[in-house]
């Protein structure tokens, strides 16, 4: 089953939704990050999250940045989305030790530890927006719906999962956005709460075969639903040796003369994915003759 991810409304318009899939991409970064079980399933719910966030800017060429800092083992956790939901991250501490609330039940909250949630959504404007909240659990979906109510204004459900198999792999993952739309009634709540109540965890769901569509139409059943958009989505970084030859260019004169004298391969490896460029000291000279 491909990653995506679905956008819904209710046709009674006051819900809107999105939900995604996000086995591979999770297991990509499992593989580039060598994450033990606890860190595959933060970062995990962490990209997905901002997968979904990102998706609904539709801002061509925007980009939305979402970051969990928090006082436990794993450090930071950061992820970025393009427009259409592609996402990549990392995360501090990839190799915590195994913290579980019960045997086979991670503890991603005493991973993660308290700290904050920051939000930078660029859209292409002079300056960024950037909104940030208290983490209230640290299990990732309970403080995303926490940033959507007391930073937005937008009552959210959240719910995220990340199901890691006996031999660290990922074997399920996704999760899914509710939103309340202006002028939604007390009942509509009730509804929505009720629907979440009798499908149980996301992971089980997602386990027992269901797609990002069958999964919104399983949590809000007791909704008429227009399916708006699918949309695949992949763990997928932008960066390029075109790229961080800008960068080190930017770093000067004084440094790259430096890189040159030390008569060495200059190894730059990217945070987000496994690529690794090699600059040789002839490319590195190169460069600072550029800058004359």
């Amino acid at each position: 089953m491909r990653d995506e991810i679905v956008r819904a409304m209710s046709r009674d318009g006051f819900v809107k939704a999105s939900a995604i899939t996000s086995t591979a991409l999770t297991e990509r970064a499992r593989q580039i990050h060598r994450t033990t079980p606890v860190a595959t399933a933060a970062l995990g719910r962490v990209l997905a999250a901002a997968s979904m966030m990102g998706n609904l800017q539709k801002i061509d060429d925007g980009s939305l940045t979402l970051q969990i800092k928090g006082d436990g083992p794993l450090g930071t956790l950061l992820a970025v989305s393009d427009a259409v939901g592609n996402v990549r991250g990392y995360v501090t501490n990839p190799q915590p030790p195994l913290l579980e609330k019960r045997p086979g039940k991670l503890d991603v909250g005493a991973a993660v530890g308290r700290g904050m949630l920051t939000v930078i959504r660029d859209l292409r404007m002079k300056e960024p927006y950037v909104g940030g909240v208290e983490l209230v659990s640290g299990e990732i979906a309970e403080d995303i719906t926490a940033y959507f109510v007391q930073s937005e204004q937008v009552p959210t459900a959240c719910a995220l999962g990340v199901l890691v198999d006996v031999d660290h792999t990922v074997r399920a993952a996704g999760g899914y956005l509710i939103q309340l739309l202006p002028g939604a009634p007390d009942a509509v709540i009730d509804r929505i709460e009720a629907g979440i109540a009798a499908a149980g965890a996301v992971t089980g769901q997602l386990d027992g075969g269901l797609d990002a569509e069958a999964l919104l139409r399983t949590v809000l059943s007791g909704f008429d639903l227009e399916m708006l958009e699918k949309t695949p989505v992949a763990y997928r970084c932008y960066c390029s040796r075109e790229r961080v030859r800008a960068t080190l260019v930017s770093l000067g004169k004084r440094d790259l003369r430096e890189l040159a004298e030390g008569g060495e391969d200059l190894h730059v490896g990217c945070q987000f994915c496994d690529a690794d460029y090699v600059f040789p000291p002839e490319e590195i000279r190169a460069l600072l003759e550029s800058l004359d």
